[in-house]
């Protein structure tokens, strides 16, 4: 945890802009009276940038460094942020949002081939995870004390993205190995971990459907800014609350069974949130924690199970190859949820999820049949 102290505070940082951005691009977009259609269109583009990343970002990291790097994705968020602020036009957001995909995914990128050079990947993955959601949890309640159709929190979620850089920046702690080869082997992935292969895009269908609609469904829900906020927040606490128990847990079973039991309590609390309404708004945020403890933390289980047996120099590969899959599932997210959100209404967001949570418990247990631990 020393070794990786400054990384993590940088994180923090930059998580909480990322969560102040998230959050007041949707509010903005519905307040300009956008479509759920055109919502998806944004989530998607942005989705295509995350994905592009996959294929660029590794030879920046072998010519300059992962600090530099960082540095670099960090001003690029920023940039972003701040055009969103001041260019309201839907298809003009698609660009700045494309951007933001491209530059969040290399830095997650980044962030996560540093945290894999650890013996315990399944503990400090759950120590990155923690950090990143609290970072994120602080984002939409600085977001509710302003005004999205004004151009001040977009200003305040740039200027954290850009304090995010200081600490990781200014550290004396080594970095992390350059990465012997670059580029991505999805078909090495599939052979080396089938249940990642496929674990990973469905986490990132998952994923991305809630992060581009999460204050969508809230609002269509019937909860107030602030009420959207503590629902993202009790999701989120979730994720929190459940990414140590999974982490340790799956560092001594077979990392499948974790994935088999996140998807059968992924799909038991999406269900309970469709059937439940603003006017039970209690009741909504603990569905809320529930769905929140297998949402996010699945992602670490198969980026586990992917790297359990790779040699250091191939760490930044295989997270390339996963962060290209991920980047997929985030590209169909936002693509389902908006036809799911305009046919079903606000329910039409955990149903989703609840299909997909299904999908991942029911390859896993196959897998579990398929191949030994």
């Amino acid at each position: 945890l020393r070794a990786v102290s400054s990384l993590l505070l940088s994180i923090f940082i930059v998580m909480t802009g990322f969560g102040v951005a998230s959050y007041i691009v949707q509010l903005r977009a519905l307040g300009e009276g956008w479509t759920a259609y055109d919502i998806s269109l944004i989530g998607a583009v942005y989705s295509l940038g995350y994905t592009l990343s996959s294929f660029v970002t590794p030879k920046f990291i072998r010519r300059t460094g992962h600090v530099r790097v960082f540095a670099a994705y960090i001003a690029l968020m920023s940039i972003s942020v701040l055009l969103c602020s001041l260019v309201a036009d839907p298809y003009a957001w698609m660009l700045f949002r494309g951007l933001f995909g491209f530059a969040i995914a290399g830095g997650y990128m980044i962030m996560e081939s540093w945290i894999n050079e650890n013996e315990y990947r399944g503990f400090m993955f759950s120590v990155y995870m923690f950090v990143a959601m609290t970072g994120s949890i602080a984002g939409p309640y600085i977001a509710a004390w302003g005004d999205a159709m004004t151009t001040t929190l977009f200003i305040v979620a740039a200027i954290l993205l850009c304090v995010g850089i200081f600490p990781i920046s200014l550290s004396a702690a080594s970095s992390p190995s350059l990465p012997t080869e670059v580029g991505f082997d999805l078909t090495g992935l599939w052979r080396r971990s089938p249940v990642a292969f496929v674990g990973t895009f469905l986490a990132g269908v998952i994923a991305a459907a809630w992060l581009n609609f999460s204050a969508v469904y809230g609002k269509m829900a019937g909860l107030s800014e602030t009420g959207v906020a503590n629902m993202i927040a009790a999701v989120t606490l979730g994720s929190m609350a459940a990414q140590f128990p999974l982490g340790r847990l799956s560092d001594h079973i077979d990392r499948r069974l974790v994935m088999v039991l996140s998807g059968i309590i992924g799909i038991a609390a999406c269900l309970w949130m469709s059937a439940l309404s603003g006017e039970r708004e209690i009741m909504l945020y603990i569905a809320g924690f529930a769905a929140g403890a297998v949402i996010y933390p699945i992602y670490a289980i198969n980026v586990a199970h992917a790297n359990d047996l790779a040699e250091p120099g191939e760490y930044v590969r295989i997270a390339s190859g996963l962060t290209v899959l991920y980047g997929l599932g985030v590209i169909a997210g936002p693509l389902l949820a908006g036809p799911a959100i305009a046919w079903a209404g606000a329910p039409g967001v955990p149903l989703l999820l609840a299909v997909n949570f299904a999908l991942y418990a029911g390859y896993a247990g196959w897998r579990i049949v398929r191949r030994p631990r």
